[in-house]
């Protein structure tokens, strides 16, 4: 049985038979040539969401990606470093003192897997210093997945996991547009600010910032007539970020723009007092993001179980 039809036979009720209507809504979108633009926030690289989103944008169902800059550059990290990740198990017996044990051996934990700071981070800043350096000398200013397309198809990159799984690896055999809101709020983004505080660069401006990537993104948002869609995974600045292209270009600049046509948000958040990531779709109206007949679920639910069935279903 395929994950579509067992999803369709036994999805009916609650979070689950919402899951089941938007992947027929998806899958419906898609086939009328609509655009999908998925967003990232959380851990969902660490999860190895790339196991199944990898397979979504080779098959040209994901058109874009705005995310986080951790979920950037994770995936990279376990593309390159996995077999040296260490599985935390029951890590919610994990004591103080427990993780500063972990701090000791150069390992970050991410609830249940730890990261491993020389075989992974370090691994990757030896990578990018090269390139930031000669981007430093050329006056030349990249956004942050750019470099890191460069690392992986140009670079002499010693893979650690099968590539097959890796989303950012799919994401650069397609140049697929990437939108980073907040880079600095990462790891490789605190590595380019400790550079230039210990001044081995001369200034942050290498890398675009967020008012760039929104500049991108509004111009990705209108190269297209075809009718674009938002697949938003948790909440966070990766998720507002992206959506609010559309009141930005209409209310701010004054251009006459279709709204999104497709909305769907996965997340365990639920609405409370002023919690935007856990609001829901008609709230989004009234922001000017999403219109009244614009098709809409939120599954309030676990990204990591949810999103590889939706992605599957659309095989």
């Amino acid at each position: 049985m395929t994950i579509k039809k067992f999803i369709f036979d036994n999805y009916k009720h609650f979070n689950a038979g919402v899951l089941s209507e938007c992947s027929e809504s998806l899958r419906r979108f898609l086939d009328d040539k609509g655009r999908m633009i998925i967003t990232l926030a959380g851990a969902m690289s660490t999860a190895e969401i790339g196991r199944t989103l990898a397979p979504a944008i080779r098959s040209q169902k994901i058109h874009a990606i705005c995310c986080t800059g951790a979920n950037l550059e994770e995936d990279l990290f376990n593309l390159v470093a996995h077999s040296k990740y260490q599985k935390i198990p029951n890590w919610r017996e994990m004591t103080a003192e427990d993780d500063a044990i972990l701090r000791e051996k150069g390992m970050n934990r991410v609830t249940d897997v730890a990261i491993p700071e020389e075989e992974a981070v370090r691994k990757i800043e030896k990578l990018l210093m090269p390139l930031w350096e000669d981007a430093e000398a050329a006056g030349d200013k990249r956004f942050p997945h750019e470099y890191l397309y460069d690392i992986l198809l140009h670079g002499e990159l010693e893979f650690d996991a099968d590539p097959k799984n890796s989303w950012l690896m799919a994401a650069a055999d397609a140049n697929l547009p990437i939108f980073v809101p907040g880079w600095e709020d990462s790891t490789l983004g605190n590595i380019l600010a400790a550079r230039v505080l210990d001044c081995t660069l001369k200034s942050p401006d290498i890398v675009k910032g967020g008012l760039y990537a929104m500049q991108a993104l509004a111009d990705w948002y209108r190269e297209d007539d075809s009718p674009t869609g938002i697949l938003q995974i948790g909440g966070g600045i990766a998720g507002d970020f992206a959506i609010c292209v559309v009141p930005m270009l209409e209310q701010d600049v004054g251009i006459k723009i279709n709204r999104w046509k497709w909305f769907a948000q996965i997340s365990e958040a639920s609405a409370s007092y002023g919690g935007y990531s856990g609001a829901l779709p008609n709230e989004k109206i009234s922001w000017g993001k999403l219109d009244v007949d614009t098709p809409r679920f939120i599954i309030e639910s676990d990204a990591t179980i949810v999103l590889p069935l939706l992605l599957m279903s659309l095989e």
